[in-house]
């Protein structure tokens, strides 16, 4: 906990001066009762247990004091609260690497399986959109809160040829920030010298409309999660677009699918093995500030997304919680004075 006025702690040099000031006139208080005859007669008429009770009230004001003197300060701390309305895009590899078996029943299907989950158990309030990619990319499902049109999107992908993770995370990037005047087509059709050109000249454009690059991760708005296998075989530079999305705040989590030997996968004719590419998936992670999950199991993916899914609903950050501690020291001091008024029809 930090406190944004700390020179309002000062005032706590008030709480040891009313405790010295307690003390004197208690000493006040006993010798005016030394002047009775008998100290025992006073202490039989107070009763046992009235010690206690006499000195429990004054040390609750004094703790509400001391309370209320904290809330001055602004204290502020870390806590975990509910995220506002976000959007999530799931970014889905398609390509035929996805067929490997080495995800039972195939990293495909698992795939499926856990997406349809993650989508069961989003909260209302947030928006899913599905892209798919393989060669290129497309929107499947534009964001939308409709949880019948996110599943039946689902089924209705179809394995491709090639693997374009940076089409894929610039389709993402665009169709969350559709403001943002990502220019899709310059950037995913060409040679890569021309893919990268049109990167830089893309963030230049912005540039002119008071584009500003802001810290990675900084976007609370939205996510991208991104399910591949790593291995990019066309398509834009997978970095250099995670470093579109990291200019823009937007944090991209990757989900690595499969094992690291992967396995011999047939498809339209060709024969190839397909492995894990951590490496690529950890560095796009890494530099938009999301985070990178292995996935060598249908139950390792579910638990991936059981695991997204509460880390996107809930935000960690910095808030200011002075109305609590003033709601406490106002607590303090109604119970302080509640039970003086029962013990000694006074308060305090």
């Amino acid at each position: 906990m930090r406190f944004i006025w700390t020179e309002a702690l000062w005032l706590l040099l008030l709480v040891p001066a009313l405790v010295g000031l307690y003390l004197w006139l208690l000493r006040r208080k006993k010798k005016a009762a030394l002047k009775y005859a008998s100290l025992g007669i006073i202490r039989e008429a107070m009763g046992p247990g009235t010690l206690w009770r006499r000195h429990l009230p004054p040390a609750l004001f004094l703790l509400a004091l001391t309370a209320m003197i904290l809330a001055i300060a602004r204290p502020s701390a870390t806590i975990t609260l509910p995220a506002a309305r976000q959007t999530i895009i799931l970014t889905m590899d398609v390509s035929g690497s996805m067929r490997a078996k080495d995800i039972e029943p195939s990293r495909f299907e698992a795939m499926q399986a856990a997406a349809r989950k993650f989508i069961n158990e989003a909260p209302r309030n947030t928006k899913i959109g599905i892209i798919s990619f393989a060669g290129t990319a497309s929107v499947v499902q534009a964001p939308t809160e409709n949880k019948e049109d996110l599943l039946a999107s689902i089924e209705r992908f179809q394995l491709q040829r090639a693997t374009a993770i940076g089409s894929g995370i610039i389709v993402s990037l665009a169709t969350l920030l559709p403001d943002a005047g990502i220019e899709i087509a310059s950037l995913m059709y060409g040679d890569n010298a021309s893919r990268v050109r049109s990167l830089r000249e893309s963030a230049k454009k912005e540039e002119k409309k008071e584009f500003k690059p802001v810290p990675p991760g900084s976007n609370s708005a939205g996510a991208i999660i991104l399910l591949s296998d790593g291995q990019r075989t066309t398509g834009p530079d997978s970095i250099e677009a995670a470093k579109m999305a990291a200019d823009r705040g937007v944090r991209v989590f990757t989900v690595g699918l499969g094992t690291v030997n992967g396995e011999v996968v047939g498809f339209e004719g060709w024969s190839f093995r397909v492995r894990l590419d951590e490496e690529t998936l950890k560095q796009v992670a890494n530099l938009t500030r999301g985070e990178y999950f292995y996935a060598g199991s249908a139950t390792d993916l579910n638990k991936v997304y059981e695991t997204l899914n509460t880390r996107l609903i809930l935000e960690t950050k910095e808030t200011e919680v002075s109305a609590l501690v003033s709601a406490f020291a106002a607590l303090l001091a109604l119970v302080a004075g509640v039970l003086s008024l029962v013990w000694f029809n006074r308060i305090l």
